[in-house]
């Protein structure tokens, strides 16, 4: 499953927001933002619902919970009244999920 891909700036700016926010939402070991990281697998908007289908870097990860709930908190923006946040371990995340701008960033290339 790749890191989402459907998501295009400037088509929502409710879905502007919560990527913005989303963004803001970092993995304590990497240093790298969830979404750049590859752990967002799915996000969606339909109506006033928010969908997102998640991924640690390890079914292990110490601050999973944390990550989960930031993620959440993230997603409640103006115009959402529901969110939903699937996590999931299929696929499991690996470093080939991680977007190509985040690997040069990162200098893994």
């Amino acid at each position: 499953m790749p890191h989402v891909d459907e998501y295009v700036e400037g088509e929502s700016s409710t879905m502007d927001e919560i990527v913005s926010n989303i963004r803001k939402v970092y993995d304590p070991e990497i240093f790298t933002n969830v979404y750049d990281l590859g752990l967002i697998y799915a996000l969606s908007l339909d109506s006033k619902s928010c969908k997102v289908l998640m991924t640690l870097t390890s079914p292990f990860c110490p601050v999973g919970d944390t990550l989960y709930n930031q993620v959440r908190d993230a997603c409640r923006v103006s115009g959402v009244d529901s969110v939903e946040v699937e996590m999931t371990f299929d696929p499991q995340w690996t470093q080939e999920m991680i977007p190509m701008h985040t690997k040069l960033e990162m200098g893994m290339l």
